[in-house]
């Protein structure tokens, strides 16, 4: 499935009721082929009908929430084998999407957790995966994060965020600053998207992890075969 700049009716238009019945009859509980098994996710899979419905059909906007990016499951993965990259943190996840990078520093011990997405389904769909894992729900924020006066974080996921170029463009400027300003750790995950790797913002980044992607995960990703985890650090 892709990113699509398609537009339907407003999610916001849509109760928390409506969106959950969406989510439960059209999505499959996964994650066991994904980079973080012990993860459970609500998403869209092949044998759901969305997976490939035309877009004007779709109820809802894009659906990023749906789908478990390979950027962010390298990042989750990499919070799991290291829980002491973000315990007793205060973490921010932005552009959350299923909320599985929330969820894995919850689990890894987070003192405070905030999953960020500009989309109001996405926070629903938060909810309903930490109910699957076992988890109190999160707090979710739908503003748009990006260019704010951030304080009170310790640490910035970004999974998959670097997508389009202006949007990395708008990452970058807000990222320094957060770091500059308050101090932020910043952590991205990206599976080698040309909008990342031509950016300038590359230079500033260290490599912290490589993961080679499960095969089903290639498969639905149009031949991405790894995903890295960075350290954003303004200082190189």
């Amino acid at each position: 499935m892709q990113r699509n700049k398609h537009r339907c009716l407003s999610n916001s238009d849509r109760p928390d009721e409506y969106i959950m019945k969406f989510i439960s009859e059209n999505t499959e509980i996964t994650g066991e082929q994904s980079l973080t098994p012990e993860i459970k996710l609500r998403l869209f899979t092949p044998s759901c009908r969305f997976w490939r419905e035309r877009p004007e059909l779709w109820p809802f906007a894009d659906p990023y929430w749906a789908i478990y990016w390979p950027g962010g499951q390298a990042l989750s993965r990499y919070l799991l084998d290291n829980p002491e990259v973000c315990q007793g943190m205060t973490v921010l996840d932005l552009g959350s999407g299923c909320g599985a990078s929330a969820i894995a520093a919850k689990m890894c011990g987070a003192t405070h957790v905030v999953a960020n997405d500009i989309d109001t389904v996405a926070a629903v769909a938060t909810s309903m995966n930490c109910e699957l894992n076992g988890l109190e729900p999160l707090i979710c924020v739908a503003d748009n994060m990006i260019g704010s006066e951030l304080e009170g974080f310790d640490l910035i996921l970004l999974g998959d965020m670097f997508y389009e170029e202006t949007i990395a463009t708008s990452l970058h400027s807000w990222l320094d600053h957060c770091i500059r300003t308050h101090g932020t750790k910043v952590l991205i995950g990206d599976p080698g998207r040309a909008q990342f790797q031509e950016h300038c913002i590359r230079r500033l980044l260290h490599q912290l992890a490589h993961f080679e992607l499960p095969e089903p995960v290639k498969e639905e990703n149009y031949g991405l075969t790894c995903s890295n985890v960075w350290y954003y650090n303004p200082q190189f």
